[in-house]
């Protein structure tokens, strides 16, 4: 394990990296701003389980594969992009009644299950995991994937609790504005306009 002048840049370096709004983080703020509390925390929990595979992926080299093949790289950018820009697009065309009656509302599926699949299909981390951790892993030691793999997890309970506090800070300002009709169609326009937006970001960036 590191030691402690380790700790404190690694613990440091994850604390930027989690506070730092990316695609996941934003989406958390999204679908709490929509939903209220609960379905962002939910989002934070996704996003959680998402950061494990990536993880789980450096633990077991495969971070380095797909940072050594831009195809690979470039497929699983493309991908998340468009799952983004797909969200969005379907949240600003239903309408808010209708979509609800349906049962087909976008937000209305599993924030859980969505926000698994946004952290997942994201390759900045993956390539972030394996440019960070294995700078605090000495390979001449035992067991270095383990000690990665216990390294990921801190990052990933530092993430979980950047996640959320957006989700608690959002969710009073949603309990506040929840009753607004106009605040409901406004807020599924932008939050769609966001993800789109984070979509297009992915995808050039």
């Amino acid at each position: 394990m590191p030691a402690t002048d380790q700790w404190m840049v690694f613990l440091g370096t994850a604390v930027v990296f989690a506070v730092t709004p990316g695609p996941a983080m934003l989406y958390v703020l999204a679908r709490t701003l929509h939903g209220g509390r609960r379905p962002g925390l939910e989002s934070a929990l996704g996003n959680a389980i998402g950061t494990v595979v990536h993880v789980c992926a450096a633990a077991a080299g495969l971070a380095a594969l797909l940072s050594a093949s831009p195809a690979a790289y470039a497929l699983v950018k493309y991908v998340g992009a468009g799952y983004l820009a797909v969200l969005g697009v379907q949240a600003i065309r239903q309408r808010r009644g209708a979509a609800l009656m349906a049962g087909d509302d976008v937000y209305a599926r599993s924030p859980l299950a969505q926000g698994v699949v946004v952290e997942t299909l994201n390759p900045k981390t993956a390539l972030y995991f394996m440019a960070l951790l294995p700078h605090f892993v000495h390979p001449e030691r035992a067991h270095p994937a383990m000690v990665l793999a216990v390294l990921g997890l801190i990052v990933v309970v530092i993430v979980l609790a950047a996640d959320v506090t957006v989700a608690l800070a959002a969710g009073r300002l949603h309990g506040r504005l929840a009753r607004s009709e106009r605040w409901q169609v406004r807020q599924r326009a932008g939050s769609g306009a966001l993800m789109i937006g984070l979509g297009t970001f992915v995808a050039v960036s």
